[in-house]
């Protein structure tokens, strides 16, 4: 974004004097700024001088008293390339384009939407096909329809894809107000991580919910959301669309286990994004997040005064534990200390049923709330189902129990929840008491525990980022040049170059290989070498575990003889001897993928000929730490095998580490040509690991050093 289009996004989204040009939306949007209480000018922008009413109309652009700092523009789409043209030549800021039918019909509005583009230079535009902009501080509202919103000094934004969404939202009843909502559109001009970018700073920002279909710039979105987080306000996105990048990189195992959504996802935990899955969701996040604040871990204390909703909470730990939320149960002195307050019938347990007979005890619960609390948590959460209004003699009831759970949290310094079973036994009322002390209203217990996960991704990098610890943002590099993929011999001198342990090998000839096998020891490996070759178990090219000379020189000649068949033109005859690995513990694949927008990307997978089968991976944005990476194998299934599975031999850990560092390092140092790599398997044993066979793709084969060609 340049300066001067960021000054003109100021204007829109802070304006001094707004033009709403068109028919009928016009005049709606119009009406409601008026009816918003903007304290700033309102003109109106039609052929019809009277079109606005009251509101003062024009004709004509050139009419306009000044350059309007921002307009709503509603005209017919073919129209509006030379009304923009007109605004910029005027001076014009920023515009909220209503009019659809550009890029989001394809071919036919693609070359109209570029036709925008051109005519809007530096102003700042929202759209095309978009519902428009909110203001809730100072009132400026383009909008064409009803909003729920109400005036507010500092409340979380909402920047959406969708406007229909942003609808919805603005009319929620789990008392989330917003401060700005701005509808992204198609991104012609400005894009999510633009308005995120500029807002990040502002002070009545206090959070920043996102729905996202795609982003344009990942690294400025990336940098925005740390500006934001040493700010301490958070992210909460709703990413749809999961889109696969399989096809473009089908060479490779990685490509059919790593695609964009991933990506997204890895970005999303590398950088302290909460990511949710539902719109309720964002709203419950923001609510926690922007209310009592966030979790710095992932141990939850839940306390109920119902078996039931014990059971429920069970299940959402249960659920929650295998997704990273942490039920802790108390410890033998917590228990002790606990015993002499609840009554008999109470099981001491997390989540906590503290039974009926201590309902409305407020002191007692108070003491109960606090022993609970006190071996150190991260998080708590009461949950109650208040009776309607009209059914208030059980209220005070309730009321006691939350003012105790309230003041143990308190005393605890935790971020503290009460949440209802049901969605809307929570009214407006005890909401509003709940936030006044800085404890989030949540609406549903399994909501309100998905809430809690997600906003520990943002607590967890926040105390990361106080700590002096990861400032991540992608570095892109574009590779350019006919991609062309190295034989394995090459790939391997490569790994080996970087220090990567391959197995013992000769390249050599047919008529050679069974002298090569001998200088390397039985038993051996035999591979035909050719680069258009790549899946060679699916050409019977590669024989295991030979221990004879004899049979080593006959099936040399027997796989370039299937090699030549497989291309249809004779192979050339190049053979890899290599020493057959053993002590094997468990194979991993180890994938890179030069992705355009995200930079460099590492996938770890349980590998072996059933790595698309198992599914087994974690992915990894480079660069990246060794507890990135100790992390990321942490996840895996076949973590149980490189733990030592039922008393057999453990990994060396700290090696395989070591090993998917110097991968990095190696990708790191090959950004500018590397497209994908793919070592699979590479064996993990007692004593180390070795890379067994290798794909490696490049655009610039000649910039590789001599000897490795």
């Amino acid at each position: 974004m340049t300066p001067t289009r960021r000054a003109n996004l100021r204007r829109l989204l802070a304006p001094r004097h707004i033009v709403f040009a068109g028919g009928d939306s016009a005049v709606f949007a119009a009406g409601q700024c008026a009816a918003g209480h903007f304290k700033g000018e309102i003109w109106g922008l039609n052929p019809q001088p009277d079109r606005f009413g009251a509101i003062p109309s024009y004709t004509s652009v050139a009419e306009l008293p000044e350059a309007p700092d921002a307009v709503f523009l509603a005209v017919p789409r073919q129209g509006v390339p030379a009304v923009i043209k007109e605004l910029r030549e005027k001076g014009a800021g920023g515009i909220v384009c209503y009019s659809a039918g550009f890029g989001e019909l394809g071919d036919d509005g693609a070359h109209l939407e570029q036709e925008l583009i051109d005519a809007c230079g530096d102003m700042a535009l929202a759209g095309p096909n978009v519902f428009g902009l909110l203001n809730y501080i100072t009132g400026a509202h383009l909008w064409p329809f009803s909003h729920g919103g109400t005036p507010v000094e500092q409340g979380p934004a909402l920047i959406s894809q969708s406007g229909m969404l942003s609808g919805y939202l603005l009319t929620n009843r789990r008392s989330v107000r917003f401060s700005y909502v701005i509808g992204a559109g198609n991104q012609s001009v400005l894009g999510v991580e633009d308005y995120l970018d500029y807002l990040a700073d502002d002070p009545g920002v206090t959070g920043f919910g996102l729905y996202i279909e795609t982003l344009r710039d990942i690294p400025q979105f990336a940098a925005a959301v740390g500006r934001a987080l040493d700010r301490g306000v958070p992210v909460v996105a709703l990413k749809a669309g999961q889109s696969d990048l399989a096809a473009q990189t089908a060479l490779t195992h990685t490509g059919s286990l790593a695609g964009q959504d991933t990506f997204y996802q890895a970005l999303f935990d590398r950088i302290g994004v909460a990511r949710v899955s539902t719109p309720s969701l964002m709203l419950e996040t923001l609510q926690l997040l922007t209310t009592a604040g966030p979790p710095k871990g992932r141990r939850l204390a839940a306390f109920t005064c119902s078996g039931g909703d014990v059971a429920m909470l069970a299940d959402c730990a249960d659920c929650a534990d295998k997704e990273g939320l942490i039920f802790d149960p108390p410890d033998e002195a917590t228990q002790r200390t606990l015993r002499q307050w609840l009554p008999e019938i109470a099981t001491v347990g997390n989540p906590l049923d503290y039974t009926t007979p201590l309902w409305g005890h407020e002191k007692t619960l108070e003491k109960v709330f606090a022993a609970a609390l006190a071996p150190g948590y991260d998080a708590a959460l009461l949950v109650q189902d208040y009776p309607p209004p009209e059914l208030g003699e059980d209220r005070p009831y309730y009321q006691a129990d939350a003012r105790a759970f309230m003041r143990a949290a308190a005393r605890a310094s935790i971020p503290a929840a009460i949440c209802s079973g049901l969605p809307e036994n929570l009214d407006p009322e005890t909401q509003q008491t709940l936030i006044s002390q800085g404890v989030a209203p949540l609406q549903g217990i399994g909501e309100a525990t998905a809430a809690i996960r997600a906003a520990a991704v943002f607590g967890e990098a926040q105390h990361k980022r106080k700590q002096g610890g990861d400032h991540f943002i992608p570095s892109c590099h574009p590779v350019e040049g006919k991609p062309q993929l190295l034989d394995e011999w090459q790939g391997k001198q490569l790994l080996l170059a970087h220090e990567i342990a391959v197995p013992l090998g000769r390249l050599c000839t047919s008529h050679d290989a069974a002298e090569a096998a001998r200088q390397i020891g039985f038993p051996v490996a035999l591979k035909l070498v050719n680069p258009e070759l790549p899946h060679k178990s699916d050409h019977g090219i590669v024989r295991l575990g030979l221990c004879d000379a004899d049979d080593v020189g006959r099936i040399a000649q027997e796989v370039v003889s299937l090699g030549s068949q497989a291309l249809g033109h004779p192979a050339d005859d190049r053979i890899l001897i290599e020493q057959m690995a053993d002590g094997l513990i468990a194979e991993l694949l180890v994938g890179i993928q030069n992705d355009p927008h995200f930079g460099l990307v590492m996938t770890i997978a349980g590998g072996g000929t059933l790595v698309e089968l198992m599914a087994d991976s974690a992915t990894v944005l480079l660069p990246a730490q060794p507890q990135d990476l100790a992390n990321a194998l942490s996840r895996l299934k076949v973590m149980k095998l490189l733990s030592g599975y039922r008393g057999c031999a453990h990994a060396d850990l700290d090696d395989l580490v070591q090993t998917l560092m110097k991968i990095s390092a190696m990708a790191l140092a090959l950004a500018e040509t590397l497209i994908d790599m793919d070592i699979n398997p590479l064996w993990v044993t007692e004593h180390g690991s070795i890379a067994v066979d290798a794909l490696i793709r490049l655009g610039d084969i000649d910039a590789l050093p001599a000897h490795l060609g």
